[in-house]
């Protein structure tokens, strides 16, 4: 921190001079040394020493590991089913949370308090309980088929063990999150805006493109980012409810290190996995300090 004071002597209140960090820019650089210094030893080097490993092969530089992953049918099929998995489920969530957000911001009474309550439940429930809660529901002889039989459907087949599994348990789960941002968002378009709009004799469809959509979207963007990178590097769900095959990069991570013992091909996933972890995340943050110098 830089300070300036006035020279002793007989010099003018103009004479300034610059003093060296005060005992606040020490106290702030003490503080925040343990996290970064953490950060460095947990976060960053093992992430360094990750990367330059999956490029060293008997001692040289190659990029045969990451050539064989993606020429490998296999891990391609993975890697795809993961981003299309994160890209429905996220885009699903946020839908849903837009449309609870919505009936929140311009509702009140006992109704919304108990469907905002609803919309938060999943944030306090672990991701294994939600995912056992499903697989007892949904599964073979649960709860959801019993009732069907009960109205004579006997035609039930199970999304337990399929691409669908996850991805309800994927968008149960993420709604929280986004619901939050969203109403954070809404709160701040005014009610005289949408008024205003309703004098002019916009309709509703034209209020939502014209009027709320404009004022959220960044707080959408930031909602996606957050759900998607939460999916893509999800295990419990994808190993408790996913298909065998494909699997999600997590669980194929898990299966390589663990029962193939496989670190090198392992550690390969992971990068690609975190590559594209980056951009997403790369994006979140040009959106998050857009957001914060358009305040300014």
């Amino acid at each position: 921190m830089i300070r300036f004071a006035t020279k002793s002597g007989g010099n003018t209140p103009g004479h300034l001079q610059r003093t060296g960090p005060g005992r606040e820019a020490l106290a702030g650089l003490a503080l925040v040394a343990l996290p970064v210094a953490m950060l460095l030893m947990l976060t960053l080097w093992p992430t360094v020493s990750m990367v330059i490993a999956t490029f060293t092969v008997d001692g040289h530089m190659s990029t045969s590991r990451y050539a064989y992953f993606f020429t490998d049918a296999y891990s391609l099929a993975n890697l795809r089913f993961t981003m299309v998995q994160g890209l429905v489920s996220a885009l699903s969530a946020l839908a849903i949370s837009f449309g609870i957000a919505l009936y929140l911001r311009f509702s009140a009474g006992r109704i919304a308090t108990m469907i905002h309550a609803l919309s938060l439940f999943p944030l306090f429930v672990p991701s294994i309980i939600i995912s056992y809660a499903l697989v007892r529901f949904l599964g073979p002889n649960g709860l959801f088929q019993l009732l069907l039989e009960q109205v004579g459907f006997t035609h039930y087949r199970t999304p337990y063990l399929t691409p669908v599994g996850p991805f309800l348990a994927f968008v149960w789960e993420a709604l929280p999150l986004p619901v939050l941002v969203i109403s954070a968002g809404l709160t701040q378009v005014s009610d005289h805006a949408v008024e205003a709009a309703r004098d002019l004799g916009a309709g509703p469809i034209r209020i939502l493109w014209e009027v709320l959509l404009p004022q959220v979207r960044r707080s959408l963007l930031i909602a996606f980012a957050l759900i998607f990178l939460g999916i893509i590097g999800a295990y419990t769900v994808p190993y408790m409810l996913g298909p065998a095959a494909p699997e999600m990069m997590g669980v194929f991570m898990q299966r390589t290190l663990g029962n193939l013992h496989d670190a090198d091909a392992a550690q390969v996933q992971a990068v690609v996995l975190m590559v594209i972890s980056s951009v997403v995340g790369g994006f979140y943050i040009a959106t998050m300090l857009k957001s914060q110098g358009g305040e300014r």
